[in-house]
């Protein structure tokens, strides 16, 4: 399978803030945390100490591994310790800005530190000068995830129940139903594993899905169950399911960083043939109707068929 690269950047961000909090962590813990091989880890490690500390270079991030535990030698650099004051370009002053003040609407922050953030960014907004002026015509606007992953956080916490309200794409429709959460992990999305005590299975939640959530006062008791290993991607596609083949031209190169694949051949054109496997080929008719003129899915035929006409009832719609 192809690794996707915007997951790894993910991860990679992530395992900074770990780390730092979690000096000779051992390397097994931290590559299950993450939901990754621990050769997967050791490749991140490889190249987190080629990042710095700022948008133009400086302190490299000083992180190395004897196998079994990993060690950040310079935590400090990544944070608010000694050395060099500070000093930042205007464009680096507006991102920081516009981070600060959306960060600040977070819905899980704790009201302590929603209050030290604004103290910080006022000190910030007077020694920017003209760069403040420019940051406040820029925002960022969060999914409303942020607040579902605090609660969800702390459910895993506390060893407490959830009540959902989850949107289920598959059947378009609300469903309410009580889960004991198992962890978080992210593969592109956030997601929730947990136990549903509806359904009496596991299942996978995507935290943008959920419309509500609710901690409750039952503890949490999931079974005993054996951690599935996401080193390959939430989707893991069997050699028993059928084969599809897609042509994409440049502009949807995209379809192999988000689509798990058997292989990737480059075009004369620039664009990709892709073959993929799927458990259930229908279901990328929408990734044709997305892709429009810029890919098709050349087999199998009867599949590569029927998105052809959904295309046309689109057209049609439109028309009409």
């Amino acid at each position: 399978m192809a690794t996707n690269a915007i997951d790894q950047t993910r991860r990679m961000l992530s395992l900074v803030t770990y780390l730092r909090e979690r000096p000779g962590a051992r390397v097994g813990d931290v590559a299950r945390a993450f939901g990754i091989t621990e050769d997967e880890l050791i490749a991140d490690l490889t190249v987190l100490p080629m990042c710095g500390t700022s948008f133009r270079g400086g302190d490299l991030l000083d992180i190395d591994t004897d196998g079994e535990h990993i060690w950040w030698r310079n935590p400090d650099a990544a944070g608010s310790g000694s050395g060099a004051p500070l000093r930042l370009a205007a464009d680096e002053a507006t991102a920081l800005l516009v981070a600060a003040r959306a960060v600040a609407t977070l819905p899980g922050l704790r009201e302590s530190d929603r209050q030290a953030l604004l103290r910080a960014t006022a000190k910030l907004e007077a020694a920017a000068g003209e760069a403040a002026g420019a940051s406040s015509r820029l925002s960022v606007t969060f999914e409303s995830e942020g607040g579902v992953f605090a609660d969800v956080d702390r459910a895993i916490s506390e060893r407490r129940r959830l009540w959902l309200r989850y949107y289920s794409p598959a059947r378009d429709e609300l469903t309410e139903r009580e889960v004991d959460p198992i962890r978080l992990f992210a593969v592109g999305h956030t997601y929730m594993e947990a136990w549903c005590r509806t359904s009496e299975a596991r299942r996978t939640f995507r935290l943008d899905r959920v419309a509500e959530i609710r901690l409750l006062d039952e503890p949490a008791d999931p079974p005993q169950l054996e951690l599935r290993d996401l080193s390959e991607g939430l989707v893991q596609p069997s050699a028993e399911d059928p084969e599809v083949i897609v042509e994409v031209g440049p502009g949807g190169r995209w379809v192999a960083e988000y689509y798990p694949h058997d292989s990737a051949e480059e075009l004369d054109d620039g664009g990709l043939r892709i073959t993929l496997r799927t458990p259930d080929p229908a279901s990328l008719r929408r990734l044709a109707l997305r892709l429009g003129g810029d890919g098709r899915i050349v087999s199998p035929p009867d599949l590569a068929e029927s998105a052809r006409l959904a295309a046309g009832r689109a057209l049609a719609a439109y028309g009409g």
